[in-house]
């Protein structure tokens, strides 16, 4: 199979699709590997690297998309790629749909195969490729957090881990999933006063049995919320429901409760946030204050450690990357019913219940195409 990986275009967005180590592996299986010039060098890895694992390098995007029948990308394209997109074309990628209806309605009109990582799931709910960003920009939320509450980046002035004879800062995380959880480790080992908030009663059990003593767990829900947020320093929301929006737990109103100078990083805003007051920002222009509350919500947190996370995203993709590779996507959903639910839009159908709901689009059931083609 021809395999394609272009260089990101999204502001700041350093990651790739394919290390060179990946790449080895593709051509080793009697694959032909083809990687957009420069694609590597914001995450550490130059073209040379790339041809030395048997890749071929080719100028431009244009070129990528021409010759590939399977593309690997980090981000969603964006508008000026939307026209790149072929008829049959796999494409393995971070889509999110279900808050993006242009990239929706262009994947719908490309007749692509459109398989989202975010949404491949195995049978016990986990999401093997969401797991490695999800460990990044949690702990990534608590660096940045800790950054922000300086005075003079707009914060509280106020230490995480305080010192002898002063109190650490408090610090809520919404959600205990596994952002929730990497955000709660890392801030508790900078020692802040941590609270993890989750609507699950056996996660909470786990959580209280694994986390260190300055970790502690309660039930979410707008009372609770409402009775915290005037002691808190740094809110960090960390809500994910697959696929779909996530819920607003921090609305408008209750920023005049909040002390000022609080930091709230909201790592669902790729999802529509579980702030309300959370837009989209960029890692050039990462935070703005609403009501003397400083806002950090941007969309690709990981894209700012983009050797860190490439591997991480890699080490993950890749097993799944060489199915598809050898098996074609409709062979490897039979074989890994995870791939299944990966798909989203197959050929100008949307095979994906949560984003057909979100924009009143007819749905497909995706066993339409596994069983009948």
């Amino acid at each position: 199979m021809h395999v394609a990986v272009p260089k990101e275009i999204k502001n700041n967005e350093n990651r790739v699709a394919l290390t060179p180590a990946g790449a080895k592996e593709l051509v080793k299986m009697g694959h032909s590997v083809f990687v957009q010039q420069a694609a590597g060098e914001g995450s550490g890895f130059s073209d040379e690297t790339y041809q030395a694992a048997g890749a071929e390098i080719l100028p431009t995007i244009e070129s990528i998309y021409e010759i590939g029948e399977m593309i690997l990308k980090v981000k969603e394209p964006i508008d000026q790629e939307y026209h790149l997109v072929r008829e049959d074309q796999l494409l393995f990628t971070y889509f999110h749909f279900a808050s993006n209806e242009p990239l929706t309605q262009a994947m719908v009109q490309s007749k692509a195969v459109c398989m989202a990582y975010e949404t491949v799931e195995k049978p016990d709910k986990s999401l093997p490729l969401l797991v490695p960003m999800s460990e990044v920009a949690g702990r990534m939320a608590v660096q940045k957090g800790a950054n922000y509450l300086e005075k003079p980046l707009g914060g509280r002035g106020i230490l995480l881990g305080g010192v002898p004879g002063t109190l650490p800062a408090k610090v809520l995380i919404l959600g205990g999933g596994i952002v929730g959880t990497q955000a709660a480790w890392m801030a508790a080992g900078l020692g802040a006063d941590v609270i993890i908030m989750d609507v699950s009663l056996p996660r909470m059990r786990y959580l209280s049995d694994v986390m260190p003593k300055n970790v502690k767990t309660m039930m979410s829900n707008e009372y609770n919320i409402r009775n915290l947020i005037p002691s808190t320093d740094l809110i960090i929301g960390a809500v994910l429901v697959p696929g779909a929006k996530a819920p607003h737990l921090i609305t408008r109103d209750m920023l005049q409760y909040m002390l000022p100078g609080t930091v709230l990083v909201d790592v669902a805003v790729d999802q529509g946030g579980c702030i309300e007051t959370c837009q989209p920002t960029t890692h050039e222009k990462p935070t703005y204050t609403i009501d003397g509350v400083l806002h950090y919500c941007v969309a690709n947190m990981p894209g700012a450690v983009p050797y860190t996370s490439t591997l991480a995203l890699t080490n993950a993709t890749l097993p799944y990357v060489l199915e598809l590779a050898d098996n074609g996507w409709e062979h490897s959903c039979i074989r890994f019913p995870e791939l299944k639910s990966g798909l989203n839009i197959i050929k100008g159908d949307v095979v994906y219940q949560a984003v057909a709901e979100t924009f009143d689009l007819p749905y497909v059931p995706v066993s339409y195409y596994t069983n009948h083609h």
